[in-house]
């Protein structure tokens, strides 16, 4: 698996990431002490709305201790050996939200609030391209703090609205906060989240343009992906327009296909238009 640079500004990028996640922290914390019952069904549906808050607060928690060291018993939500990167973050997932029992979880506003603001600190004025220790990911992978920091704006925009979604109260994600998403995170994570078994033996080119940015060269030959920022000119089978909401919603199945077709957010185009289906179909969302 391999992911090369764009052309867009990384700096720039990573401050605008950065401000996202600082305006969404506040609103994830308030939206955690504003649950009325952490026991009801969130939008995953194998996780209750307390599930998912303490999915979150692991998030933090895991983020923050790359750079402040908090948390250290890494052995008790580590996986043992060397399954696929799927199956590594399933186990660990499945696992981190034990880290919050019944009272910890009545406080996971705070927690995050706290957290949030000590990662944005402890991060402050890092280059982009600085290396993040993760060893959920396993020992092969070490994200630069550009993709740590879209991956955290990432996990707290959508599991906000699977919280949402569960509290019935209100949750937006705007078009820059998903453009951000799309462009800091997804060209490493894609990578990592193929589905190698349904990529065996295929080769096709996606032009995937966001509308408004980034743009994604995705490319997926048996069993590998490469993923590409505002590649230079080639031959694609499919092109893929789409509103940066839209897209993201769908990339992580949070909105069905069908739908955001038929308002206008995604269209497909190109020699083989009916191949859009397939890039969600072989980046698996864990």
């Amino acid at each position: 698996m391999s992911v090369v640079g764009g052309s867009s500004d990384p700096v720039i990028e990573h401050e605008k990431t950065r401000a996202a996640l600082r305006a969404t922290v506040p609103r994830l914390a308030r939206l955690l002490r504003d649950a009325p019952d952490l026991g009801a069904r969130s939008g995953v549906p194998v996780w209750t709305v307390g599930d998912v808050g303490a999915h979150v607060g692991a998030v933090y928690l895991a983020y923050c201790s790359a750079f402040t060291h908090e948390f250290q018993d890494w052995d008790s939500v580590l996986p043992p050996g060397d399954g696929s990167f799927i199956e590594r973050i399933t186990a660990v997932n499945a696992k981190a939200i034990g880290l919050f029992g019944a009272e910890e979880r009545r406080h996971l506003g705070d927690f995050v609030a706290e957290r949030g603001e000590a990662f944005l600190r402890a991060t402050e004025g890092l280059a982009p391209h600085t290396p993040v220790v993760t060893p959920w990911y396993g020992e092969q992978v070490t994200p630069t703090l550009a993709t740590a920091t879209g991956t955290v704006l990432s996990e707290s925009l959508l599991h906000g609205l699977d919280i949402a979604r569960g509290a019935r109260l209100p949750w937006t994600i705007g078009p820059e906060e998903a453009r951000l998403v799309i462009g800091q995170s997804m060209p490493t994570m894609m990578p990592l989240s193929l589905d190698a078994a349904k990529a065996r033996g295929v080769d096709i080119a996606f032009d995937l343009a966001i509308r408004g940015g980034p743009r994604l060269a995705v490319v997926v030959r048996d069993e590998t992906a490469t993923v590409t920022r505002d590649a230079p000119p080639r031959a694609y089978d499919c092109r893929i327009s789409a509103t940066p909401t839209a897209f993201l919603l769908v990339a992580v199945r949070r909105t069905p296909l069908w739908k955001v077709i038929a308002r206008g957010g995604i269209r497909a185009g190109g020699r083989k238009p009916w191949l859009a289906p397939r890039l969600s179909d072989l980046i698996a969302s864990p």
